[in-house]
C-alpha cells in the first residue's frame, strides 16, 4: 500500500487506512461523530494540536448540526465550522503530512475528500534575551524555536511591502518547513531563486537545525573551516542584513537564522556597535582585530622567539624568561600545546555543565590547575600568562562560530612555529589570506571589500563612520 493512496468512499475503509499508518500510535486520536444524520471522523495527534479550539471549533458545531440538509465539506468549511486556515485534499499523503504538522483531518461518509484544518497547539518557548550574542544597550530579545514567531518578529521590524517569504519542506523524515526571506528589488532575486533552488533540490534524511543547510548550501570546490554563512538568534541582526539585500533563512524548531552571503568582517561586528557612539563602536572594533591576532597567533609567537630567535627578545626580559623556564623539562612547543589542550577541556567542560557550577568550575579549574603546573615545574609562569591572555581574547570575538577555526588555527600555528620559527608563520599568514581571498560566500568574495575592494563600503567595514555619511548600514 502506498502513501499517495487516493481516499475511499467508505468511511470506515479511510479510517482502517490511516490507523495503518499511524501504527496505532497511542497519541493519535480518532474521534467519531455523526453530524446532520452523516457520519464524520476526526483525526489528529494529541499535543500538536490545540484541544480547546478542537473542541469549541469543531466538536461543538458538529454536533449542534441537527438538521437534515446536506452535509457537505464546502459547507462545514464555509459556514458551520469556526475556522481560519482549512484546505480540501483528496490523498492521504498530503493529510498524514498536515496531521503530523499539527493540523485536524476531517472525513465524511460517501465523500473521497477530506478537509484539512490547521489547528496548532504544542508548548512554545517565550521570547528571551540573546544567550549567544548579548548586548548591555538594545533590543533584548531573541528568537525560538517556533518558525512564525521568528519571522513575524523580523516583519515588525522591516515594515516594508517588498519583504518577500517563501515556505519550503526539506528533509525526507522531517519535511521541516524552511522560510526564506528577502527585500525584493533590493536582494539579488538570482541568489534568491538559486538558494530557493538549492533547497528545493535538497535530499537529505531531516534538518533539526540551520547547520545542516549551512553544509549542504556550501559549494563542493570550497573546503574550509571558515563559516561561508552568518547566523544569529538576534531579530534585530537579520532584519539589518535584510534591509541589505541579505536572503535570511530559517528553520522551523532552530532559534539561529541563517545570512547569506556572508563575508569576513559580518563576523567581527556585533549589534551593539550600532547602538553605542561611532567613535566607541570604531575602536571597540578595532579591539576585536587585535584581539584575534592575539588569539590566533600569541601563543605561537612566543614558542617561535623562545626556540628560533633568542636575539629578538630584550636582554631584561630573555634573563627573567630564562630564570622561570629554568626546570621545566619540556621545551615551549610541549608547554603551549599542554596548556592550550587543558584550557581547551576546561572551555567545553564549563558549556556542557550545569550553568550553575559550569562557570565556577572553569574559573576554578583555571585557577588551580595553572598555579598547580607552574609549581610543579611542568610549564613556566609566562607560559600560562600568554595561553590566559589567548583565551581571554578569543571571548571577544562576537561570532561564536568564527571563533572555532580561529581556536584551531591555534594550534596549526604553533606547530609551525615550532619547526620554521617567524619565517615559517609569515608563510603560514600568507597561505591563510591566499585560502580566505579563494572563498565566496553565496558569489561574494569572502574578503569583500577589502580583497574586492569597494570605496563605498569602507565607512562600515573595519570603522563605524556616523550615519549621516552613509546610506545604509549593517548590523550583523
Amino acid at each position: 500500500m502506498k502513501l499517495h493512496t487516493k481516499f475511499s468512499r467508505q468511511l470506515s475503509q479511510n479510517i482502517d487506512l490511516i490507523c495503518d499508518f499511524m501504527g496505532n500510535s497511542s497519541d493519535f486520536i480518532v474521534r467519531e461523530i455523526t453530524t446532520g444524520h452523516k457520519h464524520a471522523a476526526l483525526f489528529y495527534l494529541d499535543g500538536m494540536t490545540d484541544m480547546q479550539k478542537v473542541q469549541d471549533n469543531v466538536i461543538r458545531p458538529l454536533h449542534d448540526r441537527v438538521s437534515s440538509d446536506e452535509i457537505t465539506l464546502p459547507l462545514l468549511k464555509n459556514a458551520i465550522l469556526d475556522i481560519g486556515e482549512a484546505s480540501f485534499t483528496q490523498n492521504f499523503e498530503d493529510a498524514l503530512e498536515q496531521i503530523l504538522s499539527g493540523g485536524l483531518l476531517l472525513l465524511l461518509n460517501d465523500t473521497d475528500e477530506g478537509l484539512v484544518i490547521s489547528l496548532p497547539g504544542w508548548e512554545e518557548r517565550s521570547i528571551t534575551d540573546s544567550k549567544t550574542q548579548p548586548v548591555v544597550r538594545g533590543p533584548q530579545e531573541s528568537f525560538t524555536e517556533t518558525l512564525r514567531t521568528n519571522t513575524t518578529m523580523v516583519r515588525r521590524r522591516v515594515k516594508d511591502t517588498r519583504v518577500r517569504l517563501t515556505t519550503i519542506k526539506v528533509g525526507e523524515k522531517t519535511k521541516t518547513d524552511i522560510s526564506v526571506m528577502y527585500l525584493h528589488e533590493v536582494a539579488d532575486l538570482k541568489k534568491v531563486q538559486d538558494m530557493i533552488s538549492k533547497l528545493k533540490d535538497m535530499h537529505v534524511e531531516g534538518v533539526l537545525e540551520s547547520e545542516y543547510l549551512e553544509e549542504c548550501l556550501q559549494e563542493d570546490k570550497q573546503l574550509t573551516i571558515f563559516p561561508l554563512f552568518y547566523n544569529s538568534d538576534r531579530p534585530d541582526s537579520i532584519a539589518a542584513g535584510i534591509m541589505e539585500g541579505k536572503i535570511a533563512i530559517f528553520v522551523d524548531g532552530s532559534p539561529f537564522a541563517i545570512l547569506a552571503p556572508a563575508v569576513f568582517v559580518d563576523f567581527l561586528q556585533s549589534a551593539e556597535d550600532y547602538y553605542q557612539s561611532f567613535i566607541y563602536s570604531s575602536i571597540i572594533r578595532i579591539l576585536r582585530y587585535i584581539c584575534l591576532a592575539i588569539c590566533m597567533l600569541a601563543p605561537s609567537i612566543y614558542v617561535a622567539l623562545t626556540t628560533f630567535h633568542q636575539d629578538m627578545i630584550p636582554t631584561v626580559l630573555l634573563l627573567s624568561l630564562s630564570a622561570q623556564r629554568e626546570g621545566v623539562p619540556f621545551p615551549a612547543f610541549i608547554e603551549a600545546m599542554i596548556m592550550e589542550v587543558v584550557f581547551e577541556i576546561l572551555r567545553e567542560a564549563g558549556l556542557r555543565m550545569p550553568r550553575t557550577v559550569g562557570q565556577a568550575v572553569s574559573i576554578v579549574g583555571s585557577i588551580v590547575i595553572g598555579q598547580a603546573a607552574v609549581e610543579a615545574n611542568i610549564v613556566s609562569a609566562v607560559m600560562v600568562i600568554v595561553v590566559a591572555i589567548t583565551a581571554i581574547s578569543s571571548f571577544v570575538i562576537p561570532s561564536y562560530t568564527f571563533a572555532i577555526p580561529i581556536r584551531i588555527l591555534r594550534f596549526a600555528f604553533i606547530g609551525i612555529a615550532a619547526m620554521f620559527g617567524v619565517y615559517g608563520l609569515t608563510v603560514g599568514i600568507l597561505m591563510l589570506f591566499v585560502h580566505l581571498n579563494g572563498l565566496h560566500s553565496f558569489g561574494v568574495p569572502y574578503l569583500s571589500p577589502f580583497a574586492n575592494y569597494k570605496s563605498s563600503e569602507q565607512k562600515d567595514a573595519i570603522l563605524r563612520f556616523p550615519y549621516r555619511t552613509k546610506k545604509k548600514h549593517r548590523k550583523n
